[in-house]
């Protein structure tokens, strides 16, 4: 198997199923690829839907769909790994079920992205907004030297000249994240200190570029993000305690790195308030494409 596309769900079925599907329709891979969809305990029909509706969908268009079932929810980490246990590809890609392709090809140009380079060991794509004109939600991440997270290019038009070529970069997100899979498996995979959610893909991130592989920034390939949909009704939802326990814990075990990188100020860490995207019926479906 060439790639693993490894989605969380929980609850929230209507986008699961609006993205789920859409990313088998839409996916066009230049070799065999998979989906292995673990389910984090949800009390909706997520479960019965994938293995009812989801699993003939990916069987007719040559792609198996695996379901791995969790009683509860043990959180991105922990579910995340179970996905690195099972997976069989060669690459793995963490792609949350609030994501799409807009770039057909976005499973080839990503493994590209990494192959150009013996020591690529992960890339990401443009994230983009599924509104008109296709803003930017996610350029890659950078991490000021206070450890201050920047999503770059996020509000910004998709044709910003910042963030139209390929860079190298401190952060993916793990929203759609390819990484060779024996990284993972060689340096290990999400840390749960992380738990339940937050900063767990920043570490992974610090933790393979500090053993010397380069994460970059791939705009030939761009995905729909319906953003902070995977989390949404988990109990961590909307925690601020959570989000600066999670940050200070990767503050103080990279700030030897972060410290001494060039990264963004801490103006630009700011983060944007956006208008809120629409009720998901009221955007279309299917989504343009590239």
């Amino acid at each position: 198997m060439r790639y693993s596309v490894i989605a969380l769900t929980y609850n929230q079925l209507a986008v699961t199923r609006r993205c789920l599907t859409a990313l088998l329709r839409d996916t066009v891979s230049d070799a065999p690829w998979e989906l292995l969809v673990v389910d984090n305990g949800s009390s909706d029909d997520t479960p019965r839907w994938v293995a009812d509706a989801l699993h003939p969908f990916g069987a007719a268009r040559g792609v198996p769909v695996r379901l791995l079932r969790n009683a509860e929810n043990v959180g991105c980490s922990l579910a995340r790994n179970q996905g690195i246990a099972a997976a069989t590809g060669d690459f793995l890609v963490f792609n949350d079920n609030d994501v799409t392709p807009r770039t057909r090809a976005w499973l080839p140009r990503l493994r590209e992205a990494i192959e150009r380079a013996p020591d690529v060991g992960l890339a990401g794509p443009k994230l983009v907004y599924p509104t008109p004109g296709a803003a930017i939600q996610c350029a890659g991440v950078g991490i000021s030297r206070r450890g201050h997270v920047c999503f770059r290019g996020r509000g910004q038009p998709n044709d910003a000249p910042a963030w139209a070529a390929a860079a190298e970069v401190q952060c993916l997100i793990s929203a759609c994240l390819m990484v060779r899979a024996d990284l993972p498996r060689r340096f290990g995979g999400f840390d749960p200190i992380f738990h339940p959610v937050q900063f767990e893909d920043f570490d992974l991130c610090y933790r393979l570029r500090e053993a010397g592989w380069r994460a970059v920034y791939t705009p030939a390939a761009e995905m729909y993000h319906f953003e902070s949909t995977t989390t949404q009704g988990s109990p961590a939802r909307n925690n601020a305690a959570t989000v600066v326990r999670n940050g200070l814990t990767f503050q103080k075990r990279w700030r030897h790195l972060f410290e001494a990188e060039n990264g963004p100020s801490e103006a630009s860490c700011r983060w944007l308030r956006l208008p809120p995207l629409p009720p998901l019926e009221a955007i279309p479906d299917p989504l343009p494409l590239l």
